[in-house]
């Protein structure tokens, strides 16, 4: 007996489900910016401000790792969100360059705590600081890396760091707005109308939330799985997200259940990828090592790319029932291609 891998099993009980699936309402794209976006947008900033503060009082690294975790956790909620206001400016990559398959961050940052220049620690020194060097993955090397958070000057650069993430979020989240505020979430709100130029019909803009979802789920089964697993002649552990502060995993999971919540919010009562991210989730949960590190022994390969099929049964299960529920299928997506 030949037994259907998890992504053929999906796409033939979705198929099948497909005729029973509700017709498209008008209300989905409210509820996805107004019951998700945005307070997944507002957390951001709250949590990103709340940081700055911290670091303002003690920038200690033991002190600030709390705070930096809450921080990531709540960007997570949002960064399938590659579209509108983090957009602007190459914010989005300011806010979390990864992957950075060159360590580009890495050197920069060694540079900058190497030369000590305290032009760098102002809010216009940081703005002229790569991308790469900065935002999350610029502080995790500060509060977790070994040769970082010694002196005044690594305190220095880690709260200028923070006010500059902290900023950055504000103003995506502003840029956002919220209903009748004229924000980035009217246009998307407004899909349809005549004055709305952006988005010309309402198909438009769930075509344009349905793309973040899909390409959201797809980012944690080629990136934040497949990095670490290269291939099998050539494993990957050292490529996993995050790994000096021990996150590999608990992004999956954190990144996993915000999109679960983004396509309940966009697509409402969807039972098959409702189970589909109900099944990742639990295998997700139960691996038991957190950086993917035992990738480079048969039985821990296994375990992940075990999870890594049912991430991808999840893309294709959300595809074909909430693609048909709300009439639309995946466009271009700023992520393409990374």
């Amino acid at each position: 007996m030949i037994c259907p891998t998890p992504t053929a099993l999906a796409a033939t009980l979705t198929l099948l489900a497909a005729p029973f699936l509700p017709a498209p309402a008008h209300a989905d794209v409210a509820e996805a910016v107004t019951q998700n976006i945005l307070p997944g947008y507002a957390g951001f900033a709250k949590a990103t401000a709340a940081l700055s503060d911290a670091a303002a009082a003690d920038c200690t690294p033991a002190a600030l790792r709390p705070a930096w975790n809450d921080a990531f956790d709540a960007w997570l909620s949002v960064v399938h969100l590659r579209l509108g206001p983090v957009e602007v400016k190459g914010r989005a990559l300011a806010i979390a360059y990864w992957p950075d398959p060159k360590a580009i961050g890495a050197r920069q940052l060694a540079e900058i705590t190497a030369a000590a220049n305290p032009a760098l620690t102002t809010p216009e020194g940081m703005a002229q600081v790569s991308v790469a060097a900065k935002g999350f993955f610029g502080l995790e090397r500060l509060l977790y890396g070994p040769d970082y958070g010694a002196d005044s000057y690594d305190c220095a650069l880690t709260r200028a760091m923070t006010k500059d993430l902290a900023a950055t979020a504000a103003a995506v989240t502003a840029e956002w707005g919220s209903a009748g505020s004229g924000g980035y979430a009217d246009l998307l709100l407004t899909a349809g109308q005549p004055e709305n130029l952006t988005f010309l019909t309402i198909d438009e803009a769930r075509q344009a939330l349905f793309t973040q979802l899909i390409t959201g789920i797809e980012f944690v089964k080629d990136q934040r799985l497949g990095r670490p697993l290269g291939t099998f002649e050539k494993p990957r552990p050292e490529r996993a997200e995050a790994l000096a502060s021990g996150r590999p995993l608990h992004n999956v999971v954190v990144s996993l259940d915000g999109l679960n919540r983004f396509a309940d919010a966009l697509g409402g009562p969807a039972p098959l990828a409702d189970a589909a991210f109900a099944h990742a989730l639990t295998l997700a949960k139960a691996l038991p090592e957190p950086t993917f590190q035992d990738v480079t022994n048969p039985a821990g390969r296994l375990k992940v790319e075990i999870l890594q099929q049912a991430v991808a049964a999840t893309a294709e299960t959300t595809l074909i029932e909430i693609g048909a529920t709300l009439g639309v299928s995946v466009g271009f997506n700023a992520a393409d291609g990374d």
